[in-house]
């Protein structure tokens, strides 16, 4: 029972740390550069990817022995179009503020590569509940990035966190331009790289001298 939840733990933390979607493998950048203008961006776009990652792999975990290999690639498609507009629908019915706050970036989502990458990695290969902790591991790893880099920016740009006035005055708009968002997620990436290169390196040395 202990091995299992040590295992459990690791998929989980897999998908914040060494498979974090944009800090390691870079991929959907798009809405962490458009979409990251602030934290509450961030906030809701991670929540509604969440939402989709989970859904999606537990529908290809339950329907694995059914889908044929060659047909794989649209039936992921598919599954995760029908999440999306599920998303999309619900955000638009019962949270127009947040709809429209994130715009086209909700529909995006279908073609988000690291969903369509776990699918295939992880959730055909694996029961559901294993599918299920690897797909909450990735979604607060995309979450993560989210907020971090759209507290970063909004912090930056407008002085502010959710809308709060930390700093008082507006240190550097162009952190909230377009434009800022390659840089923003640039130097993140080195951040979270090279921290987590020095932790790897202290564990082994305490694993040596141990």
């Amino acid at each position: 029972m202990l091995e299992d939840k040590k295992s459990y733990s690791n998929i989980f933390l897999n998908g914040i740390f060494n498979d974090n979607p944009i800090f390691r493998l870079a991929l959907s950048m798009c809405p962490a550069v458009g979409i990251s203008t602030n934290m509450m961006n961030g906030l809701l776009m991670g929540i509604a990817v969440l939402f989709v990652q989970i859904c999606s792999s537990l529908t290809i975990s339950l329907m694995k022995n059914f889908i044929h290999p060659r047909i794989r690639i649209p039936t992921y498609t598919l599954t995760i179009a029908t999440w999306v507009t599920v998303t999309d629908l619900v955000l638009a019915a019962f949270f127009p503020v947040a709809y429209k706050s994130l715009g086209i970036f909700v529909r995006l989502i279908v073609v988000f590569c690291f969903i369509t990458m776990r699918l295939d990695v992880f959730a055909r290969k694996n029961p559901v509940f294993p599918s299920l902790v690897d797909a909450v591991g990735m979604g607060f790893g995309f979450m993560f990035g989210m907020i971090a880099i759209g507290g970063v920016r909004e912090l930056m740009g407008m002085g502010t966190l959710l809308g709060y006035d930390i700093l008082g005055f507006r240190p550097l708009l162009f952190f909230v331009l377009p434009a800022s968002g390659f840089f923003v997620v640039g130097f993140m990436m080195a951040i979270f790289n090279y921290t987590e290169t020095i932790y790897n390196q202290r564990k082994r040395a305490r694993s040596t001298a141990s």
